[in-house]
Protein backbone atom coordinates (compact mmCIF):
# COMPACT_ATOMS: atom_id res chain seq x y z
CA UNK A 1 0.00 0.00 0.00
CA UNK A 2 1.24 3.52 -1.03
CA UNK A 3 1.83 5.60 1.71
CA UNK A 4 1.07 8.45 -0.17
CA UNK A 5 -2.70 7.08 -0.65
CA UNK A 6 -4.67 9.88 0.96
CA UNK A 7 -7.50 7.19 3.55
CA UNK A 8 -10.70 8.07 3.45
CA UNK A 9 -13.34 7.33 6.93
CA UNK A 10 -16.62 6.58 5.40
CA UNK A 11 -18.80 6.93 8.10
CA UNK A 12 -22.30 8.36 9.21
CA UNK A 13 -22.78 12.34 9.19
CA UNK A 14 -24.25 14.23 12.25
CA UNK A 15 -22.57 12.24 15.15
CA UNK A 16 -19.50 11.45 16.13
CA UNK A 17 -19.91 7.67 16.66
CA UNK A 18 -17.71 4.84 16.04
CA UNK A 19 -15.90 7.08 13.65
CA UNK A 20 -14.57 9.65 15.93
CA UNK A 21 -11.86 7.35 17.29
CA UNK A 22 -10.53 6.51 13.67
CA UNK A 23 -10.76 10.45 13.35
CA UNK A 24 -8.84 11.38 16.70
CA UNK A 25 -6.34 8.56 15.17
CA UNK A 26 -5.86 10.89 11.65
CA UNK A 27 -5.77 13.89 13.47
CA UNK A 28 -3.21 13.62 15.68
CA UNK A 29 -1.48 12.08 13.04
CA UNK A 30 -1.91 14.61 10.91
CA UNK A 31 -2.49 12.36 7.97
CA UNK A 32 -4.68 13.57 4.92
CA UNK A 33 -8.07 12.22 4.53
CA UNK A 34 -11.57 12.26 3.55
CA UNK A 35 -14.52 11.66 5.45
CA UNK A 36 -18.00 11.26 3.81
CA UNK A 37 -19.57 13.00 7.07
CA UNK A 38 -18.51 16.13 6.11
CA UNK A 39 -19.67 15.69 1.84
CA UNK A 40 -22.31 15.90 -0.31
CA UNK A 41 -23.49 12.50 -0.47
CA UNK A 42 -21.99 10.90 2.35
CA UNK A 43 -24.82 9.02 3.41
CA UNK A 44 -25.49 7.62 0.01
CA UNK A 45 -22.14 6.23 0.28
CA UNK A 46 -22.30 4.65 3.50
CA UNK A 47 -25.34 2.83 2.34
CA UNK A 48 -24.35 1.59 -0.65
CA UNK A 49 -21.99 -0.29 1.54
CA UNK A 50 -24.24 -2.51 3.52
CA UNK A 51 -26.98 -2.70 1.08
CA UNK A 52 -28.08 -5.97 1.37
CA UNK A 53 -27.59 -6.49 -1.99
CA UNK A 54 -23.98 -5.41 -2.29
CA UNK A 55 -21.69 -8.52 -2.40
CA UNK A 56 -18.17 -6.83 -2.21
CA UNK A 57 -16.02 -5.97 -4.84
CA UNK A 58 -11.31 -6.55 -4.94
CA UNK A 59 -11.49 -4.14 -2.35
CA UNK A 60 -13.22 -6.39 0.09
CA UNK A 61 -15.82 -8.28 1.42
CA UNK A 62 -19.25 -6.50 2.33
CA UNK A 63 -18.61 -4.28 5.50
CA UNK A 64 -21.38 -5.26 8.08
CA UNK A 65 -21.72 -1.36 9.52
CA UNK A 66 -19.44 1.48 9.45
CA UNK A 67 -17.16 2.90 9.89
CA UNK A 68 -15.31 1.56 7.01
CA UNK A 69 -11.83 2.64 5.82
CA UNK A 70 -10.62 2.71 2.08
CA UNK A 71 -6.88 3.12 1.52
CA UNK A 72 -6.06 2.80 -1.78
CA UNK A 73 -7.10 -0.89 -2.90
CA UNK A 74 -7.93 -1.67 0.15
CA UNK A 75 -11.42 -1.48 2.08
CA UNK A 76 -11.61 -2.98 6.09
CA UNK A 77 -14.18 -2.07 8.67
CA UNK A 78 -14.47 -2.59 12.03
CA UNK A 79 -12.98 0.48 14.52
CA UNK A 80 -10.91 -1.92 16.56
CA UNK A 81 -9.73 -4.02 13.17
CA UNK A 82 -9.18 -0.51 11.68
CA UNK A 83 -7.32 1.45 14.34
CA UNK A 84 -4.80 -2.31 14.46
CA UNK A 85 -3.83 -1.41 10.35
CA UNK A 86 -3.44 2.69 10.76
CA UNK A 87 -1.62 2.22 13.92
CA UNK A 88 1.65 1.47 12.66
CA UNK A 89 1.20 3.86 10.14
CA UNK A 90 0.33 6.92 11.41
CA UNK A 91 3.51 6.19 14.31
CA UNK A 92 0.54 5.32 16.91
CA UNK A 93 1.40 2.00 17.86
CA UNK A 94 5.16 0.51 19.16
CA UNK A 95 6.33 -2.56 17.26
CA UNK A 96 6.86 -5.82 18.02
CA UNK A 97 4.98 -7.59 20.12
CA UNK A 98 3.48 -3.91 22.13
CA UNK A 99 1.20 -3.44 19.05
CA UNK A 100 -0.98 -6.29 20.39
CA UNK A 101 -0.76 -4.65 24.28
CA UNK A 102 -2.07 -1.36 22.81
CA UNK A 103 -4.78 -3.48 21.25
CA UNK A 104 -6.15 -5.15 24.18
CA UNK A 105 -6.00 -1.80 25.73
CA UNK A 106 -8.06 -0.37 23.33
CA UNK A 107 -10.43 -3.25 23.23
CA UNK A 108 -10.67 -3.00 27.05
CA UNK A 109 -11.70 1.00 26.43
CA UNK A 110 -14.17 0.49 23.67
CA UNK A 111 -15.91 -2.84 25.56
CA UNK A 112 -16.35 -0.85 28.69
CA UNK A 113 -16.71 2.61 27.99
CA UNK A 114 -18.19 2.55 25.05
CA UNK A 115 -20.51 -0.54 24.32
CA UNK A 116 -21.78 -0.23 27.51
CA UNK A 117 -22.77 2.72 27.75
CA UNK A 118 -24.76 2.42 24.52
CA UNK A 119 -26.31 -0.27 26.35
CA UNK A 120 -27.81 1.82 29.05
CA UNK A 121 -30.15 3.54 26.51
CA UNK A 122 -30.55 0.12 24.62
CA UNK A 123 -30.72 -2.39 26.87
CA UNK A 124 -33.81 -4.74 25.22
CA UNK A 125 -33.42 -4.47 21.74
CA UNK A 126 -31.00 -2.06 19.09
CA UNK A 127 -34.57 -1.85 17.29
CA UNK A 128 -36.47 -0.30 20.21
CA UNK A 129 -36.34 3.13 20.75
CA UNK A 130 -35.38 4.39 23.91
CA UNK A 131 -39.17 5.66 24.76
CA UNK A 132 -39.67 1.94 24.64
CA UNK A 133 -37.52 1.11 27.20
CA UNK A 134 -37.03 3.57 29.89
CA UNK A 135 -37.63 1.51 32.92
CA UNK A 136 -35.03 -1.19 31.60
CA UNK A 137 -32.72 1.82 30.79
CA UNK A 138 -32.96 3.33 34.34
CA UNK A 139 -31.95 -0.05 35.95
CA UNK A 140 -29.22 -1.11 33.37
CA UNK A 141 -27.69 2.75 33.57
CA UNK A 142 -27.48 2.54 37.95
CA UNK A 143 -25.66 -0.39 37.71
CA UNK A 144 -23.32 1.27 35.22
CA UNK A 145 -23.14 4.12 37.31
CA UNK A 146 -22.82 2.17 40.63
CA UNK A 147 -20.54 -0.70 38.93
CA UNK A 148 -19.65 -0.95 35.80
CA UNK A 149 -17.94 2.21 35.20
CA UNK A 150 -16.45 2.75 38.34
CA UNK A 151 -14.63 -1.39 37.70
CA UNK A 152 -13.21 -0.01 34.33
CA UNK A 153 -11.95 3.08 35.57
CA UNK A 154 -10.23 1.25 38.37
CA UNK A 155 -8.76 -0.68 36.14
CA UNK A 156 -7.47 1.68 34.24
CA UNK A 157 -5.93 3.77 37.06
CA UNK A 158 -4.41 0.58 37.90
CA UNK A 159 -2.65 0.19 34.58
CA UNK A 160 -1.92 3.93 34.25
CA UNK A 161 -0.23 3.46 38.21
CA UNK A 162 3.33 2.18 37.32
CA UNK A 163 3.35 4.01 33.97
CA UNK A 164 3.22 7.40 35.54
CA UNK A 165 5.52 6.32 38.50
CA UNK A 166 8.26 5.93 35.64
CA UNK A 167 7.46 9.40 34.18
CA UNK A 168 5.03 8.43 31.97
CA UNK A 169 1.94 9.19 31.74
CA UNK A 170 0.21 7.07 28.10
CA UNK A 171 -1.44 3.76 28.82
CA UNK A 172 1.66 1.91 27.61
CA UNK A 173 5.02 3.02 26.67
CA UNK A 174 6.48 6.17 26.22
CA UNK A 175 4.44 7.95 23.60
CA UNK A 176 1.06 8.36 22.93
CA UNK A 177 -0.58 5.56 21.37
CA UNK A 178 -4.41 5.17 19.65
CA UNK A 179 -5.22 3.49 22.67
CA UNK A 180 -4.70 6.85 24.36
CA UNK A 181 -6.45 8.61 21.71
CA UNK A 182 -9.70 5.46 22.59
CA UNK A 183 -9.79 6.14 25.81
CA UNK A 184 -9.51 10.35 25.46
CA UNK A 185 -12.96 9.93 23.35
CA UNK A 186 -15.11 7.19 25.72
CA UNK A 187 -14.17 9.43 29.08
CA UNK A 188 -15.28 12.69 26.84
CA UNK A 189 -18.25 10.59 25.14
CA UNK A 190 -19.20 9.89 29.07
CA UNK A 191 -18.64 13.14 30.54
CA UNK A 192 -21.35 14.00 27.81
CA UNK A 193 -23.95 11.29 28.43
CA UNK A 194 -23.25 11.04 32.39
CA UNK A 195 -21.62 14.24 33.40
CA UNK A 196 -22.81 14.29 36.97
CA UNK A 197 -21.28 10.67 37.69
CA UNK A 198 -18.56 10.89 36.21
CA UNK A 199 -18.08 14.16 37.74
CA UNK A 200 -19.16 12.40 40.81
CA UNK A 201 -16.28 9.75 40.46
CA UNK A 202 -13.54 12.19 39.40
CA UNK A 203 -13.74 14.07 42.86
CA UNK A 204 -13.57 10.85 45.18
CA UNK A 205 -10.03 11.60 44.04
CA UNK A 206 -9.79 7.82 43.39
CA UNK A 207 -8.48 7.45 39.50
CA UNK A 208 -6.26 10.61 39.56
CA UNK A 209 -3.93 9.37 36.61
CA UNK A 210 -7.24 8.87 34.52
CA UNK A 211 -8.51 12.04 34.24
CA UNK A 212 -5.00 13.63 33.71
CA UNK A 213 -4.71 11.29 31.14
CA UNK A 214 -7.67 12.90 29.41
CA UNK A 215 -6.50 16.03 29.59
CA UNK A 216 -3.41 16.01 28.64
CA UNK A 217 -4.65 13.94 25.19
CA UNK A 218 -7.02 17.08 25.03
CA UNK A 219 -4.33 19.41 25.22
CA UNK A 220 -2.41 17.82 22.34
CA UNK A 221 -1.92 20.72 19.23
CA UNK A 222 -3.49 18.48 16.96
CA UNK A 223 -6.20 16.94 18.72
CA UNK A 224 -6.98 20.86 20.70
CA UNK A 225 -7.23 22.08 16.78
CA UNK A 226 -9.76 19.62 16.29
CA UNK A 227 -11.70 19.92 18.92
CA UNK A 228 -12.10 23.42 17.75
CA UNK A 229 -13.04 22.95 14.28
CA UNK A 230 -15.77 22.35 12.62
CA UNK A 231 -14.74 18.52 12.01
CA UNK A 232 -15.29 17.68 15.22
CA UNK A 233 -19.35 16.37 14.82
CA UNK A 234 -21.63 17.55 18.44
CA UNK A 235 -22.98 14.44 20.24
CA UNK A 236 -26.63 14.00 19.92
CA UNK A 237 -28.19 10.26 19.23
CA UNK A 238 -25.37 8.40 18.54
CA UNK A 239 -23.27 5.83 21.37
CA UNK A 240 -23.18 8.60 23.92
CA UNK A 241 -27.07 10.16 24.62
CA UNK A 242 -27.77 12.35 27.75
CA UNK A 243 -30.87 11.12 29.35
CA UNK A 244 -31.10 13.36 32.57
CA UNK A 245 -32.98 10.76 34.16
CA UNK A 246 -30.24 7.63 33.39
CA UNK A 247 -27.68 9.99 35.18
CA UNK A 248 -26.96 10.23 38.99
CA UNK A 249 -29.61 12.19 40.87
CA UNK A 250 -29.57 15.89 40.98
Amino acid sequence: MSSTAPYELIYWPGIPGRGEFIRLALEEAGAEYTDTAHQEGGVQQVLSLIDRKFQGDPSGPPPFAPPVLKHGDLRISQTPNILLYLGPRLGLTPSGDGAYQVNSLALTALDGLSNEPHDTHHPIAVELYYEDQVEESKRRAESYRTNRLPKFLSYFERVLAPQVAQGRPWLYGDTLTYADLVFYQCIDGLKFAFPRAVSRLERTGQYPNVFKLYETVKDRPRIKAYLESDRRQKYSQGIYRHYPELDDAE
